[in-house]
């Protein structure tokens, strides 16, 4: 499989003013030779007739070649640039397919090609997959700024230092019967743990503001029947995603929207309203609003203005805003009441533009500006909180009694600081990884 040339469309699928299809391998020279006559000059967009097996014209377009290494995958790579029909776009392939060590690539292997020689680290090709699947600016700004190897080079950094550390260790160990090396280690060995120690604690208390720009933030609207939950999330996502009805109990299940506030993606939760029912299917939906509840970031509670609140919040741990509904026909104020309690009516719009800029306020005091979060996946956190816990038990050991501890420990720190960038043992993840791409990519 290493010496196959793999070849695919890498834009968009559907019909399109351009397509591109991607061929990377020993055999894209060939390919060029026998689909456009002869190979263009490296790294400059050529115009040809580009003719499939039997000769007959498919198209007329751009071809770039790109001898490795100095291509995105390190191969030889080559780009037809034609019309995007879909009987040209089929056409091409289908004269690609027809030649001897060509095969059609899999997902994600451009990038796994890109990995296995060099040209990017894992926390390059994950900012790579964010950076196509980014909805807002701020998830642009992440994943470019990880796609750049700015976290990759932090990673990389923190663990050369941790060689550097081990290297003193084992110096130590090495010439123990040197009267003066095992004190200059425990010297110089200790600060160098503490200060790693106290950087890497500060990457991990930031909240999950990295994860939260990538995945999105949850809200739900809970609250009892008929409060003017499926009245919000239609005010909210200026469109009819909900029935709204009189009678209790319309809303049986969940009805989520995607809406971008502050730069990041907030899913917005409509839920059954919460009471005491006979009713099986809507006890079911009762038992699912109070998880989604549960498990939201942010739970807005609904109840009529003037009426009793039950006090059952039905949010768990999870941060909980009062909103006072029907205020145009209840009465009393609309907007901001206090710091957590807001007047609306969803039926006037009152009240409605006060509320989503505290939300995007919320939001954005949580996750900050997005282009300064290190830690931007649950592995990444895993694998930083393995090598602070080894550090942290490194740093607890006495250097000079038990120097080989200490460097067991160094050492499990560095592998784990290797596994996010993929320096070491990571074939359990690569799978995982690249199978998020598309076809081309």
């Amino acid at each position: 499989m290493e010496t196959d040339t793999i070849f695919a469309v890498s834009s968009g699928a559907g019909k399109a003013g351009v397509a591109v299809v991607r061929v990377s391998g020993p055999a894209s020279a060939r390919s060029v030779e026998r689909l456009a006559g002869s190979v263009p000059p490296a790294r400059v967009a050529s115009v040809r007739s580009i003719r499939g097996r039997n000769g007959e014209a498919i198209d007329k377009g751009l071809v770039l070649w790109m001898p490795g290494p100095a291509s995105f995958t390190g191969e030889d790579c080559v780009e037809f640039h034609v019309h995007g029909g879909r009987a040209v776009v089929a056409g091409l392939i289908e004269a690609l397919s027809g030649f001897h060590g060509l095969r059609a690539a899999e997902a994600g292997e451009f990038a796994r090609r890109a990995f296995a020689n060099g040209k990017l680290d894992l926390t390059e090709v994950e900012g790579l997959a964010d950076l196509i699947d980014a909805e807002t600016e701020a998830q642009r700004r992440q994943a470019l700024r990880q796609l750049e190897g700015r976290a990759g080079r932090v990673f990389d950094t923190w663990r050369e230092r941790l060689i550097g550390i081990l290297a003193l260790c084992e110096a130590g160990i090495d010439f123990a019967d040197e009267d003066d090396v095992p004190a200059g280690v425990s010297g110089q060995v200790g600060p160098a743990i503490a200060d790693l120690c106290a950087e890497m604690a500060r990457e991990l208390a930031d909240g999950g503001r990295g994860e939260m720009i990538r995945d999105g933030v949850t809200v739900v609207i809970a609250g009892e029947p008929n409060v003017g939950k499926s009245s919000l999330i239609n005010a909210l996502a200026r469109r009819d995603v909900a029935i709204v009805s009189e009678l209790p109990g319309t809303t049986r299940d969940a009805i989520a929207v995607r809406l971008d506030l502050a730069g990041v993606p907030v899913t917005v939760v409509d839920t059954a309203g919460i009471r005491e029912t006979a009713d099986a299917i809507e006890t079911e939906g009762v038992r699912r609003a109070r998880d989604h509840a549960a498990r939201a970031d942010l739970v807005l509670w609904l109840v009529e203005r003037g009426t009793e609140q039950n006090g059952d919040l039905a949010v768990g741990g999870s941060e909980a805003w009062f909103v006072e509904t029907k205020v145009d026909v209840r009465g009393g104020e609309a907007g901001l009441l206090t710091d957590d309690r807001f007047g609306i009516s969803a039926k006037t719009g009152s009240g409605i533009a006060a509320l989503i800029e505290a939300l995007a306020t919320w939001i954005g005091d949580r996750v900050g500006s997005g282009t300064d979060s290190l830690i931007t996946r649950a592995r990444h956190r895993t694998e930083t909180m393995t090598a602070l816990a080894a550090l942290e038990r490194a740093g607890r050991l006495d250097y000079v009694a038990d120097g080989d501890l200490v460097a067991e420990e160094l050492r499990a720190a560095a592998n784990a600081l290797g596994r996010i960038t993929g320096r070491i043992d990571v074939e359990d993840v690569l799978d995982a990884i690249f199978g998020q791409f598309c076809i081309g990519k």
